[in-house]
């Protein structure tokens, strides 16, 4: 939880509320960097963090009208803030402002209000119209009335992506996306666009708009300067080009100009030239992502969601991830899967292990702790890919878990958890590098095989095929030649953790009579509970009930009796997944998620959710940012750039929201 250094002290846990918690992340190596290279970060977070509004939208139409109203409430409330509508407000507003909007960040189901409509109403009302989000000639009554049933009624727009069976997933779902069309318009909208388009080198169709319908007809409002969120693009631009003044070589300004053309244009044809050519920047200290990248809050896979992330090298532990990437084509050549799946020539496979310097959009306050990209399967195919690892996250993770008891309450015996103490983090570490580096570029797709055929099956079956390179490989004894694994035991650290949390732990994050609903928990799921099914008939991997000794009462375990038997599972596992993926075969990824990702135990999830409530644990983390502060010269030039770890989760929050304000 508190890391000492030298003489300085950091606490990597701060406040709580709800199911989160909140953490710090240190920035190690960064009073080394150059000047160049600190005012470079510092003017690409600027970018990243103007991004804000961006996907507050995209989450849901009525996002940002809510948040600026109940910040406007927050402010100018004169009342006492300890009385119980307005701790359940302020919880609210907490729960809003890390979930971009007023859905859950992971289940998409919209967040319940513990504080009445009659309170929220008297003080919007005592509030100052000023600081409210007024239209032109709007009541505070109007805009009440439009927002408190949002609000409070739980039937309207309830779920922010909902990709349930038999369902019409585009109607269903809240997020802002599309607007006045249906699925099947959808589908029929951009089969119509592949069908025009080339069938080589094809864009990544829809990425970067919001499919509307306008007088019966169904056309896309680009997101780009003079577009949809141009106000936003503007400002992420004005930083991008100050970032140019400090870039530390031609490459770095080639692609910020390359990014910036996109954002100018909204063409998807200069993003892929902007992704390739960022592929191409591997000298550099410095890197980021800013764009619609990824697609997991469209249940069509197809919209991007804005992110942005600021990242510098751990030079120490890129020496790890290079070991592998080096070596791509060795794993690619003896995976299990099919060799006509499999692909030949293996390009451009990067991997780096980065700490980040800022977190923006769908990458803040919850993010990921490792990236592959560009998307695109035929960029990967003919260019390759970029991977990093984020270290600095993933130690706030690691150090925030110490001694907080989760493994004594729900690891099976002594001798395992001596083994997760031994290779627990090691192994965490090296899955997710082997994911990201080489599983998400590895095989390949049949040609005239659609990218989307999955359709909203696509991302879980994704995630798994990548989930499944890592399990198989972390038990390959190639890690040791490698150097990257001490002993051939390693491997039973991360399987025992993945089972144990696709089977028994991640459903922590669920509420009681819900289901996995987020795709890579479905993932885990899935890998999980087909691995159980399918070694049933030998044991290979069980769920076994003891009595607690203290307690006496029966709590559920997972036992792993044969290792290398489950390995063999995975390869199996693997093959078919990149079958599915490869073939474009929708009714097995259907047949899969369904039977195996989505559905519960309910009295084996209600005993999970009892025993991790003992331990008073947040079953969901996010990050405060640092503050970059630029120290300035006489001239008024950036000479410096420092970092200040002392502000609140509130604190930053509502900052953002006055300095960063943009739609």
């Amino acid at each position: 939880m508190i890391e000492t250094t030298g003489e300085e002290v950091f606490n990597f846990q701060d406040e709580r509320f709800a199911d989160i918690q909140m953490l710090r992340y240190q920035l190690p190596g960064f009073d080394a960097l150059t000047t160049r290279q600190k005012q470079l970060i510092y003017c690409l977070s600027e970018a990243t963090l103007f991004g804000r509004d961006i996907t507050f939208d995209q989450f849901g139409k009525y996002n940002l009208r809510i948040r600026k109203t109940l910040e406007a409430v927050y402010l100018s409330y004169d009342g006492d803030r300890f009385v119980k509508d307005f701790l359940a407000f302020e919880e609210y507003l907490k729960h809003v402002w890390f979930a971009s909007g007023i859905y859950h960040h992971y289940a998409c189901d919209k967040f319940t209000p513990n504080f009445s409509e009659s309170f929220l109403r008297k003080n919007v009302l005592a509030t100052d119209s000023k600081l409210l989000p007024l239209k032109e000639g709007e009541s505070i009554d109007a805009l009440l009335n439009e927002l408190c049933p949002i609000i409070f009624d739980p039937t309207i727009l309830p779920k922010r992506v909902d990709k349930s069976d038999g369902k019409d997933i585009v109607l269903s779902s809240a997020c802002n996306y599309y607007d006045g069309v249906t699925q099947h318009e959808v589908e029929e909208f951009y089969a119509k666009q592949k069908q025009d388009g080339p069938v080589n080198e094809a864009p990544s169709y829809g990425l970067n708009s919001t499919l509307v319908k306008v007088g019966g007809v169904v056309r896309e409002d680009i997101w780009k300067i003079n577009g949809k969120y141009g106000s936003a693009i503007e400002r992420i631009v004005y930083w991008l080009n100050r970032a140019k003044e400090y870039v530390e070589n031609n490459q770095q300004l080639r692609v910020i100009d390359l990014l910036i053309r996109y954002y100018e244009t909204g063409d998807l044809h200069d993003f892929d030239t902007y992704s390739i050519e960022w592929l191409r920047e591997q000298d550099g200290r410095v890197d980021f992502i800013n764009g619609f990248i990824e697609v997991y809050g469209d249940p069509m896979g197809l919209k991007g969601s804005w992110e942005g992330l600021v990242e510098y090298k751990d030079l120490n532990a890129t020496q790890r991830t290079q070991a592998i990437s080096s070596n791509a084509q060795w794993f690619e050549d003896h995976s299990p899967v099919d060799p006509k799946f499999r692909k030949k020539l293996v390009k451009g496979v990067t991997a780096n292990v980065i700490c980040a310097a800022m977190l923006g959009g769908d990458e803040y306050p919850a993010s990921a702790i490792g990236i592959n990209l560009p998307n695109a399967d035929w960029i990967r195919a003919e260019h390759g890919s970029k991977s990093v690892t984020i270290s600095n996250l993933t130690h706030a993770y690691d150090m925030a878990a110490k001694g907080n008891g989760f493994r004594q309450e729900f690891v099976i015996d002594d001798e395992t958890n001596r083994l997760l103490d031994l290779y627990a983090d090691k192994t965490d570490n090296l899955h997710t590098d082997l994911h990201e580096c080489l599983g998400h570029g590895s095989g390949r797709l049949l040609p005239g095989t659609d990218p989307d055929a999955l359709k909203n099956y696509g991302n879980t079956i994704e995630e798994a095929r990548a989930d499944l390179f890592g399990l198989y490989y972390i038990a390959d004894y190639k890690l040791i030649e490698l150097g990257l694994l001490e002993s051939e035991d390693a491997y039973k650290a991360q399987y025992y953790s993945y089972m144990m949390n696709g089977l028994l732990t991640q459903q922590v994050r669920i509420k009681p009579g819900k289901k996995i609903e987020e795709s890579h928990m479905q993932n885990r799921a899935l890998i999980a509970q087909w691995a159980l099914e399918m070694g049933k008939a030998d044991n290979v991997v069980e769920i076994v009930t003891n009595k607690d000794e203290h307690t006496g009462r029966s709590k559920s375990f997972v036992r792993i009796n044969d290792y290398k038997a489950l390995r063999d599972i995975f390869a199996h596992q693997l093959a078919e997944i990149q079958r599915v993926k490869s073939e474009g075969d929708f009714e097995a990824a259907r047949m899969l998620v369904e039977k195996y990702a989505i559905n519960l135990n309910p009295l084996l999830h209600e005993e999970v959710l009892q025993r991790y409530e003992s331990l008073n644990i947040a079953p969901y983390k996010g990050f405060i940012n640092p503050i970059l502060k630029p120290v300035f010269n006489e001239l008024g030039d950036i000479v410096d750039v420092t970092v200040d770890y002392s502000e609140s989760y509130t604190e930053q929050m509502l900052r953002y929201s006055r300095e960063y304000q943009t739609l």
